[in-house]
């Protein structure tokens, strides 16, 4: 099979192959999409107003402290399956799928340079925004994390981080942006796709990190495709890590009094 995959697919292959995005996405990030459209509609017509309103993300699972880090491992670890499946359908015979996305380790610090620039790039002007949405009423209070202060919560925190990066990066960017190019899609169409749909499964926080992430989609998808990503994913992962871990394990550590004064609690 040669590099341009869409030129020698048949009509039914390309069928095959639009039914296969149709599945995956709705087993991930089209069905969390579809939930949080529910969200802000119900928080909408909700007789609270949204600056009121309130979401947390990292949450405990049990009021016991080794159980509920089990089951935070666990959840952890079934979380990266659907990111094993995007993989496993994006490979070939013969070829790495990790290579083809840009998820190893060929260019290590090529990668960490790249993704701390784009962390900085979207995570500095991204709380600026946050800030404005929560002064205008249009984004709700997001707890990055409620879990209780046990010596394993940064670490599980960190592993949080990770997951999100992998599980959004991989699916909705490499795996998304490689099956619409695929399926000869403009890369136009593909980028604005990958962004809707990043903004679209954060609806629940709000209106304004709708708009926020489709910001943060659009230049991420753009990213992969340009001359610079090389249509790598492993930049992305970096920066989204990096940028989670610190909006996690920041919620976490900072004084309460600084959150608040941040407009973060």
């Amino acid at each position: 099979m040669t590099t341009d995959v869409a030129t020698e697919l048949a009509p039914q292959q390309r069928r095959r192959l639009g039914v296969e995005v149709w599945i995956v996405l709705g087993l991930t990030l089209g069905r969390s999409a579809v939930y949080a459209v529910l969200a802000i509609i119900d928080r909408l017509t909700a007789d609270t107003p949204l600056r009121d309103q309130t979401t947390a993300i990292n949450t405990s699972a049990s009021p016991r402290p080794y159980v509920d880090l089990v089951y935070q491992l666990v959840g952890f670890a079934f979380a990266l399956v659907p990111v094993a499946l995007a993989l496993f359908l994006l490979s070939e015979p013969g070829r790495s799928v990790l290579r083809r996305v840009g998820l190893d380790r060929a260019r290590p610090l090529r990668d960490l340079g790249w993704g701390v620039a784009l962390a900085a790039a979207v995570g500095l002007p991204g709380l600026a925004f946050w800030a404005a949405g929560r002064a205008m009423g249009i984004t709700v209070q997001v707890q990055a994390t409620t879990l209780d202060d046990h010596w394993w919560v940064v670490p599980v925190l960190i592993l949080a981080a990770l997951k999100n990066a992998l599980v959004e990066e991989v699916i909705v960017v490499a795996y998304l942006m490689e099956r619409l190019r695929d399926l000869r899609w403009g890369l136009p169409a593909a980028i604005a796709t990958s962004a809707v749909l990043r903004g679209a499964y954060h609806l629940y926080q709000g209106i304004g990190p709708f708009f926020g992430n489709i910001a943060m989609g659009v230049l991420f998808a753009w990213f992969y495709q340009s001359r610079w990503g090389r249509r790598r994913v492993m930049p992305l992962v970096v920066a989204h890590t990096l940028m989670d871990v610190v909006a996690f394990v920041g919620y976490a550590l900072l004084p309460f009094s600084l959150l608040e004064g941040l407009g973060l609690a």
